[in-house]
């Protein structure tokens, strides 16, 4: 009998849907039937139920921050079981140990995070057993059956594993190595806070700081443009390159003072232009638009999308594609189907004359990798049955799906240029054709029409006026924008479609970029105002410090990403990346201390953090150093800690006894507490605590042992 071993327990009952069923606790069971002629048993993570071990782990003196101690690099990485994660991985264990399993199907999300989460299990279970791997991108009846039909075999996807668990270790050793080597060092500048640092969140954060410096020592240019109102239309005023911005205001001012009179219509050019659909979405461009159309911020978006995916509805949402492979293309007429039956998309029907699925544009199997673009399944439900953000984003993605159908869109440019002696002026005047896919896109076209006129023919002069303008500094990014830069790590393309087209090494990937954003809000670096991403005066002190590192540097980090997608194709050593990743820690740690030295920095801009429940208040001399111990919230530590290197702390709890202030403060003086209620192994006891050399020691009451 075959372990199928899903991701989430919802991804599970879809799974299980085509085949009769029954759930079971903590799993579904399949009962014997043409797929699985034996049966087989459904089981399920909830997440990741493993988790790289903390520092403490493998040295006890790095449970504390202390620059000293850095670097943290542990000979081996172990993984232990996540915090309330227990009952799922002994259900899956259970199983997996069971007789009749023979062998493993991997059912989790078709990705390299999806492959960790189940073969960490497995290696934590010591499972021995052939493994096989469902590879799908939608959770519909029809792609699930076809997908347990064609299963891969374990070692086709076992490079992904070791590109995530790579991901994973290196991030970790420059994450545990760089935030702890600056919060400690700018602690020492009077700067108490936290302050994480990440192989991709801090170059990302850099972008956002660099754009703020650009906007704030942005010096605007005042500019001048000539603008004549010919009576029937206003032109402007252009020189021999068709430009309309002028320098000099006196040069401007004579154009206005001499436009006076008749104009004569030189020329009428008349430009038919097309416009074709757009392309679909991938993650990017649908948190790119989601962002301008409605304000969704990036992980959003991505929660969104994964609940549609889930459903059924929408193929697998973390892809950086915007094609589909021939075999996909084959669904369009069952998708366009059930689409039109819908009554928010049935009065678009007729607009629907074209065939995308022999057009490059959206059918390009050399364009896919793990995963095609982001579009609705055979199974799409009613958008009516969904309200508010979910519905927005389901719709956006369904009209964007069905533009492809549609024909371009067809408009017609006019360029009007009037003269007045040896002075050009341009009008510039569109109409729409065709409105094509802009109809399904909900796209209103901006008119400007013009009047018919002939060459030749005179204008009358109604006035003429000079515009004075300021030239605009950069904009700053929003959650969408930042999307597309992290996307091409910072560098500037010409329009998305480069974007799309053009192999780029960008920061992070199409599934953990709106996680990344999402941390540095949390972690207080950026802040939104008004959509626009802003950086704290905590996010500025960090870039300020790592100005000039690798560890701001978004095209180092790109070639990162670069080398860990060689290692998911099996063309680069995952060994070898880590140990890379090792010396680069070694660096940073060093590097981290000289840039503070030289670090001019205010520590008023950042408000100092106390610990939850920390009131810092003394209780006692320290029985190391003779500083004051202070309440630091968790526990009770020496305040001499930097200064004297003293690592001195009592704990606030032990043995499920409450040490209390007073109670510490006896200690601290050479006292013992008072007798105290205790638990262990589930013997209850008592017993009064007190100091010797420096340990807690216990001492029970009479008839206690």
């Amino acid at each position: 009998m075959q372990l199928i071993i899903a991701e989430k327990p919802k991804q599970a009952e879809k799974l299980a849907a085509p085949y009769p069923s029954v759930k079971r606790d903590g799993y579904i069971e399949i009962k014997p039937c043409e797929r699985f002629p034996q049966g087989a048993k459904l089981a399920y993570a909830v997440g990741h139920l493993c988790e790289l071990q903390e520092p403490a782990h493998y040295d006890a003196k790095w449970k504390r921050w202390n620059y000293d101690h850095l670097p943290i690099i542990p000979e081996r990485f172990d993984y232990r079981l996540a915090k309330g994660k227990s009952k799922s991985y002994q259900v899956i264990k259970k199983l997996l140990n069971e007789r009749t399993t023979t062998s493993i199907i991997i059912a989790s999300d078709a990705e390299r995070e999806g492959e960790a989460i189940v073969r960490l299990i497995l290696r934590l279970a010591n499972n021995a057993k052939p493994l096989q791997r469902l590879w799908i991108s939608s959770l519909t009846p029809q792609a699930v059956d076809h997908g347990f039909a064609n299963l891969l075999d374990g070692k086709e996807t076992e490079n992904i594993f070791h590109e995530a668990m790579s991901r994973a270790c290196a991030d970790w050793l420059i994450g545990m190595n760089a935030s702890r080597a600056y919060t400690t060092l700018l602690k020492k500048k009077g700067i108490a806070d936290v302050f994480s640092l990440g192989r991709v969140q801090t170059p990302t954060l850099a972008l956002i700081v660099e754009r703020e410096k650009q906007i704030e020592n942005f010096l605007p240019e005042t500019y001048y443009e000539v603008e004549a109102d010919f009576t029937r239309y206003k032109g402007k005023y252009i020189n021999a390159k068709k430009q309309t911005k002028l320098s000099d205001r006196e040069q401007a001012q004579a154009i206005v003072d001499r436009t006076k009179g008749t104009g004569i219509v030189a020329s009428i050019e008349k430009k038919r232009q097309t416009e074709r659909p757009p392309f679909w979405f991938s993650l990017s461009l649908l948190q790119t638009e989601a962002s301008r159309r409605f304000g969704l911020g990036a992980k959003e978006t991505l929660d969104i999308a994964q609940k549609l995916y889930i459903r059924g509805w929408i193929s697998y949402p973390r892809t950086d594609s915007s094609f589909v492979t021939k075999e996909e293309a084959g669904q369009f007429p069952v998708i366009l189907d059930r689409l039109l039956k819908q009554a928010e998309y049935s009065p678009i029907k007729d607009v629907l004359t074209n065939n995308p699925a022999n057009d490059k544009r959206y059918v390009n199997p050399a364009k896919v990798s793990d995963h095609y673009a982001i579009i609705p399944t055979e199974e799409a439900g009613a958008v009516a049955k969904l309200s508010g953000r979910d519905a927005q984003v389901y719709d956006l993605i369904v009209r964007r799906f069905l533009a492809a159908f549609a024909p371009d869109a067809v408009s017609e440019k006019t360029e009007i240029v009037t003269t007045r002696e040896m002075d050009r002026f341009l009008t510039r005047g569109s109409r729409t054709i065709d409105p094509g896919f802009k109809q399904v896109l909900q796209i209103e076209s901006k008119e400007v029409e013009l009047p018919a006129v002939e060459q030749g023919q005179e204008m009358p002069i109604k006035g003429c006026r000079l515009l004075e303008k300021q030239t605009e500094p950069p904009k700053r990014y929003t959650e969408g924008t930042l999307i597309l830069g992290m996307k091409t790590a910072g560098k500037l393309l010409e329009d998305d479609l480069q974007a799309i087209m053009k192999e780029v090494e960008g920061l992070g990937t199409e599934a953990t970029r709106a996680g990344i954003i999402d941390g540095l809000k949390r972690r207080e670096y950026i802040k939104l105002v008004k959509k626009e991403i802003h950086p704290t005066p905590k996010g500025r002190i960090l870039i300020d410090a790592v100005t000039g590192s690798i560890l701001a540097s978004p095209e180092m980090t790109a070639k990162w990403e670069s080398r860990l997608e060689q290692i998911g194709k099996g063309e680069a050593s995952a060994a070898q990346f880590i140990e890379q990743a090792k010396k680069l820690s070694e660096h940073l740690v060093v590097d981290a201390k000289q840039r503070i030295e030289q670090l001019a920095v205010d520590p008023t801009q950042v408000k100092s953090k106390s610990p939850r429940g920390a009131t810092n208040r003394p209780v006692g001399p320290c029985p190391l150093c003779q500083s004051a111990v202070l309440d630091r919230g968790k526990f009770y530590g020496c305040s001499g800690y930097q200064k004297n290197n003293c690592g001195f702390t009592l704990p606030k709890t032990i043995l499920g006894a409450r040490l209390t202030q007073t109670e510490v403060k006896k200690v601290l003086a050479g006292q013992k507490t008072k007798p105290l209620e205790m638990k262990k192994n589930a013997r209850q006891f008592k017993a009064m605590l007190y100091l010797e050399r420096d340990q807690l020691k216990f001492e029970f009451t009479k008839g206690e042992d």
